[in-house]
């Protein structure tokens, strides 16, 4: 019997763990939120989270390669109708667990999965848009300048003859 890369096996068979995560999984779509293990909970994460990717996908490969996974149309098509649209811009981190107390009859550590609905508000979104804004107004700043430069350039050049004056009053100080 092949074992697992990583972590020990939930069930009796890498058969039986597959379905079992499938089946979770398919639990999470519909309930949104599932109290679980906290070893269940992280093993089902990368499991729902490749789901969730495939459906953000939206085509009808993707829809095929989810229902291999989750046999239930109903969970597949409310994953793609309201999940998918709810995280599109979120590039990852569907889900959240969070670890509460054990269970009252063996003691196992328990955890809530639940997915990520929240909108997305990344960091480097709002530095992008800031980025974008400050570059229009550096555009419309650069006109600007363009058509100040023109009624300036007589200025300027009184500016320099101002500096020489001041130049020669200097010397003059220095002089006396």
């Amino acid at each position: 019997m092949p074992t697992p890369t990583k972590g020990n096996r939930l069930g009796g068979s890498p058969a039986h763990e597959r379905i079992m995560l499938n089946n979770l999984a398919a639990q999470l779509f519909e309930h949104k939120s599932i109290t679980t293990t906290v070893t269940k909970a992280k093993r089902l994460r990368p499991v729902a989270e490749r789901l969730v990717t495939f459906a953000k996908k939206g085509d009808l490969a993707a829809r095929r390669r989810v229902l291999g996974a989750i046999s239930d149309k109903g969970i597949v098509h409310e994953l793609f109708t309201s999940i998918a649209p709810a995280v599109a811009e979120r590039p990852g981190g569907y889900t959240r667990i969070t670890k509460i107390g054990p269970r009252k009859g063996d003691n196992a550590p328990m955890a809530v999965i639940e997915l990520v609905l929240e909108p997305y508000s990344p960091k480097q979104a709002t530095v992008k848009e800031a980025e974008q804004a400050t570059a229009a107004a550096a555009d419309v700043e650069d006109t600007e300048v363009v058509e100040t430069e023109a009624a300036e350039a007589p200025a300027a050049e009184a500016d320099v003859e101002s500096g020489a004056q001041i130049d020669e009053a200097q010397e003059a100080a220095e002089d006396k």
